[in-house]
């Protein structure tokens, strides 16, 4: 018996190059991580436009500075009038556990727009130290030591 046949993370076999990087490049395509969206942020350009999916009381507890505020519920109804339809989307939810963006990216593709999801949500960016907008201003808190690297806007991945 292989350590392969023993390992419960083997117990089914990768699948072959082709299909692993056919894979990853789908989801590549359909996600965005927070770190990846910050630096696209603050680079200026950023391509896109960021969408916060939250109802308005998460939205007024703190969003990301610089998104558009656009609950899943109101898509169809007011998402021409905040969104230029060539400029790709990138929407975000609370986090891992919430199925808000994937919601809000089906609603906006049904729409036409080309849109990708940000993954970890508003918890993964506040968890990585960086920027929140509320109510009171802009606030930010000390990175997660054990969700992203202290010192460094990157995780360098």
């Amino acid at each position: 018996m292989s350590d392969i046949d023993t390992s419960p993370a083997m117990r089914v076999p990768p699948a072959a190059p082709a299909e692993a990087a056919a894979f990853f490049t789908a989801r590549l395509t359909f996600q965005a991580d927070v770190s990846d969206v910050r630096a696209s942020l603050d680079s200026g350009a950023p391509g896109f436009v960021l969408v916060d999916s939250r109802g308005t009381a998460g939205w007024q507890q703190g969003h990301v500075p610089g998104a558009v505020h656009l609950p899943v519920a109101d898509i169809p109804d007011r998402a021409a009038s905040l969104l230029a339809p060539r400029v790709p989307v990138i929407t975000y939810c609370w986090g891992p556990g919430c199925d808000g963006a994937t919601r809000a990216a089906l609603a906006l593709a049904r729409l036409g727009y080309q849109v990708k999801e940000m993954i970890g949500g508003i918890e993964y960016w506040i968890r990585e130290g960086f920027p929140v907008e509320g109510a009171t201003g802009t606030e930010r808190r000390a990175a997660d030591p054990l969700t992203a690297p202290i010192g460094s806007p990157t995780c360098a991945c």
